[in-house]
């Protein structure tokens, strides 16, 4: 049960394991040192013996900003593109919106004409059933 299970030695797996090496692990454990770092160093800095703590509430809070800000102007960049596909799309549309509102219109008035149709002979029975009771008198 205690199987080993041999390792691959091709050349396609040893370019693998140094790419994960240098590719993902190595940057992954520098960000971490640096935000390490840098928590040390502001904490150093704004609760040194008497640290400007609303400077660094201050700078706190333009570093929360900035990402929504950047996420803002992409919505911004976006919505005006869509402004002005809407603009040129309206030049073009005119003609052919004119065109679908006719044919809505003729298929409308088609249904409506079918419909009518439909129900006509179950009128005219229900008024002619009421005539006659009108005229015999019965309710």
């Amino acid at each position: 049960m205690n199987a080993k299970i041999p390792q691959p030695v091709h050349e396609s797996y040893r370019n693998h394991r140094r790419q994960l090496f240098w590719q993902i692990i190595l940057p992954m454990a520098l960000t971490v040192i640096l935000c390490l770092a840098l928590i040390v160093l502001i904490n150093i800095a704004a609760f040194r013996d008497g640290g400007d703590v609303a400077r660094w509430a201050a700078v706190s809070t333009i570093w929360i900003v900035i990402p929504i800000m950047i996420g803002l102007v992409i919505v911004l960049a976006l919505l005006a593109g869509l402004v002005y596909l809407m603009a040129k799309l309206l030049h073009v549309t005119p003609r052919y919106t004119g065109l679908a509102q006719e044919y809505v219109h003729k298929a409308a008035l088609s249904i409506k004409r079918g419909a009518d149709a439909v129900v006509k002979p179950v009128f005219f029975i229900e008024g002619l059933g009421a005539s006659i009771r009108a005229f015999l008198g019965r309710k």
